[in-house]
C-alpha cells in the first residue's frame, strides 16, 4: 500500500496516503488522445543499478517484507505462486499499458528469474483489469490502484469484499488474484501502478521506510522496480522456498540462498538501520497526507523531525523528515522551507543509494534559485540530476527538471538553447503528466518562477 506520493509540484500540494488497511494499493495522484503537443516519449532500455547491500541486511528486509502486511498485521506463512504465472489484461486499458506491461514482464523473467508470461486465457493467474478512477475510488477512496487475492474482476471483488476470501492473512498459497489499475490517468501513473501492484501480487505485501532504493517503500520515491526489488523477487521464487513456510523456516534458508544469488553481499558490512517507529510514520502521513488542517500538518512535520533527530538518524529517513518540513513551510515561510530542503539534501548526500531523492530535492532548490534570478546556480543544481531522473524512468521528474533548466537558460541569456530544452521536455511531460492541460499547467507554473516572466506580467 502506497502511503505517499512524493509531489512533483513546486508549490505546497496534497500528497495522498491510503488508509491503513490490509489491501495493497497505490495512492492516487486525464489524458487526452489527440494532442497539439510533440509526440509522447517513452523509455527504451531499462537501466537498473545492481544492489549494493549486505546479505545480512537483505535477509532482515526480506523477512520483514514477506511476513507482515502494511497495517502491521503479521503473516503466518510465506505465500507465492507455485508454477508458471500467466497474466492477462481486461477492461479498457489505455494505449501505453500493453507496452509497459510487456517491458515489465520481460524484466521479471530476465532479472528476477520468474516464470511469468502474458496470456489471453480467462483462467490466467493474474488479471489486470483497467477501469476508471471513479470505479476504483468507490471501493478504496484514496487509492489509485490495488490488488486482491482470489478474484478476477471488480464485480467479483464487490461480491467478496467483506468475506475472508479476499483476506491476505488467510492465504496458504497464491493461485488467482486481480489488479485494478486506472485507465484515465497519465501513462506514467498507470505504469507505476503496474510495477508496484504486480510486484506485490507475486511477492512481498509489506513496505518499509528504511529501504532507500526500493518500490517497497511508502515514500514513493521509486516508481519502477529497482535492482534491489528484482533481487528480493528472485529470492522470493528461489527453489529452496515454498508456500506455507514459516518465518523461522525461511530465515534458516536465507543465508544459503543469498550467498548463491548475491555472493558480493557476503562481503558488505551490514548497516543494520533501526526499525521505523509508528509515531514517525503516523506523523509523516499526517504532514503530507490529505484531510489535516495546516496547523496539524505543521505540528506533525515538526514531530517527525523531532523523532528523527532524537533517534540520531543520519540516513534517508532523516532527509525525508527535512523534506516534509520543507513542503509544509513553503506556503508560509519560503526562506525556512529552502533551509529545510538544503538540510534534506545534506543527509541524502551521505548515501549513494539516494540519487533519486536528491533529484527530487534539486527540483525544489533549483526553483528557488530561478525565482531569485540565480541562473548559474540553478543550472549547477539541476544539470547533474537529469540523467538520474532518466535512469529511474521518471518522466514527470525529468520533464520538471528540463523545464526548470529551460527557465534558467533563458535567465542566463541563452534563450535559443532554453527553447530547445523546453520543446524537448514536452514529450516526457506527456508521458509523465498526461493530458495537454496538465502539461501546460506545469509549464505555466514553472514559467511563473522566472523574474523575466514576472516582470513581463507587470
Amino acid at each position: 500500500m502506497r502511503k505517499l506520493l512524493l509531489p512533483l509540484c513546486l508549490a505546497l500540494g496534497a500528497c495522498m496516503p491510503v488508509a491503513s488497511d490490509d489491501t495493497p494499493t497505490r495512492a492516487a495522484s486525464s489524458v487526452s488522445i489527440d494532442s497539439s503537443l510533440p509526440p509522447m516519449k517513452t523509455f527504451a532500455v531499462p537501466r537498473p543499478s545492481a544492489p549494493v547491500a549486505s546479505n545480512a541486511d537483505i535477509a532482515r528486509d526480506f523477512l520483514d517484507l514477506s511476513f507482515a502486511l502494511e497495517s502491521g498485521r503479521q503473516l503466518p506463512a510465506l505465500t507465492r505462486f507455485e508454477g508458471p504465472i500467466a497474466v492477462r489484461v481486461t477492461g479498457a486499458p489505455n494505449a501505453s499499458l500493453a507496452s509497459d506491461l510487456n517491458r515489465l514482464v520481460h524484466r521479471l523473467r530476465r532479472e528476477a528469474g520468474i516464470d511469468i508470461r502474458i496470456a489471453q486465457s480467462p483462467t490466467a493467474n493474474i488479471t489486470i483489469e483497467a477501469v476508471s478512477r471513479a470505479d476504483i475510488r468507490k471501493h478504496l477512496p484514496q487509492a489509485a490502484c490495488f490488488v486482491v487475492p482470489n478474484v478476477s474482476s471488480l464485480q467479483e471483488y464487490r461480491q467478496a469484499r467483506r468475506s475472508t476470501r479476499v483476506n491476505w492473512s488467510r492465504l496458504q498459497r497464491r493461485d488467482r488474484l486481480a489488479i485494478f489499475v486506472p485507465n484515465d490517468v497519465s501513462p506514467q501513473e498507470a505504469r507505476d501502478c503496474l510495477h508496484e501492484e504486480l510486484a506485490q501480487a507475486i511477492g512481498p505485501l509489506n513496505d518499509l521506510y528504511r529501504l532507500p532504493d526500493s518500490v517497497f517503500n511508502d515514500d514513493n520515491v521509486h516508481t519502477v522496480l529497482t535492482g534491489y526489488d528484482m533481487l528480493i523477487l528472485r529470492i522470493y521464487y528461489d527453489p529452496a522456498l515454498r508456500s506455507g513456510m514459516t518465518r523461522t523456516e525461511v530465515a534458516n534458508r536465507l543465508p544459503g540462498i543469498l550467498s548463491r544469488v548475491n555472493p558480493g553481499g557476503d562481503r558488505v558490512a551490514p548497516r543494520r538501520l533501526s526499525r521505523t517507529p509508528r509515531v514517525w510514520i503516523d506523523a509523516i502521513q499526517t504532514a503530507l497526507g490529505p484531510g489535516a488542517h495546516p496547523a496539524a500538518r505543521r505540528q506533525a512535520a515538526t514531530e517527525a523531525l523531532q523523532v528523527a533527530t532524537s533517534l540520531g538518524w543520519a540516513d534517508h529517513r532523516r532527509g525525508f523528515s527535512h523534506y516534509a518540513m520543507g513542503r509544509i513551510l513553503q506556503g508560509s515561510d519560503a526562506q525556512a522551507a529552502e533551509q529545510q530542503f538544503t538540510m534534506a539534501q545534506r543527509f541524502f548526500d551521505t548515501d549513494p543509494q539516494t540519487a533519486l531523492h536528491r533529484a527530487y530535492v534539486a527540483s525544489q532548490l533549483g526553483a528557488y534559485a530561478i525565482s531569485d534570478g540565480r541562473a548559474e546556480d540553478a543550472l549547477a543544481i539541476i544539470n547533474p540530476h537529469l540523467q538520474i531522473a532518466a535512469r529511474h524512468e521518471n518522466a514527470a521528474l525529468l520533464a520538471t527538471l528540463m523545464l526548470l533548466r529551460a527557465e534558467a537558460l533563458d535567465l542566463s541569456g541563452r534563450g535559443t538553447e532554453g527553447r530547445e530544452v523546453r520543446l524537448d521536455s514536452l514529450g516526457w511531460a506527456r508521458y509523465g503528466f498526461g493530458s495537454d492541460w496538465a502539461v501546460r499547467a506545469k509549464m505555466r507554473e514553472i514559467g511563473a518562477l522566472s523574474p523575466l516572466k514576472r516582470q513581463g506580467a507587470l
